[in-house]
């Protein structure tokens, strides 16, 4: 039985606790946090049975065997720290840390002591994005990726969130090197990264604010992102981050040198695109059809994956702290990579010192 412990009740944090207790063999034993209030009424959500609001006493007391950090990043390093000090593997929310030095930090930090440490990329294992991925194991693309394109977008219109934190000057997120962007964009930095063969990309960004948010009077959020990247191998990809364009993408292609394929995570969905043309007019009328069976057997699937009950919102994080929790019992590679983590974490950096020049 894993002993799970929790630092930080805010909203994600339900999140957590929900797919944790979907999973076999594991418990929350306690959960940490500064406010005592939020503490009390998440252990009363959840029926954990005690809480603490110094890190130390609850990293002390209870002698958890995982952490999850669900606090907002700027914490993420030195909580991630005290966790491995005390003998504890770590799930960190996105994004994993403020920049990569810190990210290498507690990653070195993890090795030494033989523990295991994870970013709450869970984007990356729905069921669409998993399917995609055996897709690619098993040949589909011809060979490596040779080009990607990843797009997510994000709603500034009626959210709580994003009324949060252009109502409030002192919100957190307008503290972060990245401000809205490195609270969102590792999501989408993450799918290239993983088809990435290079240790040093090229990454060329172009940010601006959108002219909604200058209207309102809104002139320190960046909302808008265009980056190309591409690595030694010659691998390269576009990333847009957008809050104005319709409809919302939440897009990942990737394109082989036979083959390609194209997820759509807002509808979980995955279309196998074929790099052969038909002769003549065939080629006008099989792919529609083809196409068409291929959004109908994604909706069978989706379908008999909620009557299973198995298509629930966050089943891409129950999927990844499943797999999580199994590389610790079974000493098993991690689901994502240490050189993942930290991949991302520097087309991060290099993306903000490209459109925050005063942070380089």
């Amino acid at each position: 039985m894993l002993k799970i412990g929790l630092i930080g009740c805010g909203k994600i944090s339900d999140s957590h606790a929900e797919q944790i207790r979907r999973i076999p063999d594991c418990e929350i034993i306690s959960v940490c946090e500064k406010e005592e209030l939020m503490a009390k009424q998440f252990c009363n959500r959840f029926q954990v049975k005690y809480y603490f609001t110094d890190v130390r006493e609850f990293l002390g007391t209870m002698r958890p065997d995982v952490v999850h950090i669900t606090t907002p990043p700027q914490s993420h390093f030195e909580l991630g720290k005290a966790c491995i000090e005390e003998g504890c593997h770590v799930y960190i929310e996105k994004p994993f840390t403020v920049n990569a030095k810190e990210a290498e930090c507690l990653i070195g930090l993890a090795k030494e002591r033989n523990l295991k440490i994870i970013p709450g990329h869970d984007d990356q294992f729905t069921h669409s994005t998993r399917r995609m991925r055996e897709s690619i194991d098993e040949g589909y693309l011809g060979g490596h990726p040779v080009h990607m394109e990843s797009y997510y977008c994000y709603d500034l219109g009626e959210q709580s969130y994003a009324n949060a934190l252009l109502g409030e000057k002192s919100h957190w997120v307008r503290n972060l090197p990245g401000k809205l962007l490195q609270n969102i964009i590792s999501h989408g930095i993450c799918r290239i990264v993983e088809y990435i063969r290079g240790d040093h990309p090229l990454v060329i960004a172009h940010a601006f604010t959108s002219k909604f948010l200058i209207q309102i009077g809104e002139d320190e959020i960046i909302d808008e992102l265009r980056v190309i990247i591409k690595d030694e191998y010659d691998t390269t990809a576009y990333f847009t981050f957008s809050s104005q364009m319709r409809p919302l993408l939440h897009h990942f292609r990737v394109f082989g040198p036979k083959n390609a394929l194209a997820v759509d995570h807002d509808h979980q969905t995955l279309i196998m695109l074929r790099g052969l043309k038909y002769k003549s007019y065939l080629d006008k009328f099989i792919p529609p059809w083809n196409f068409g069976l291929q959004f109908m057997k994604n909706s069978a699937c989706n379908i008999n994956l909620f009557l299973k009950r198995d298509f629930h919102m966050k089943s891409g994080m129950k999927f990844l702290i499943e797999s999580f929790y199994r590389s610790i019992r079974e000493d098993a590679p991690l689901p994502i990579s240490n050189r993942e983590t930290i991949m991302t974490a520097r087309i991060m950096d290099e993306i903000f010192s490209q459109i925050y020049p005063k942070i380089k």
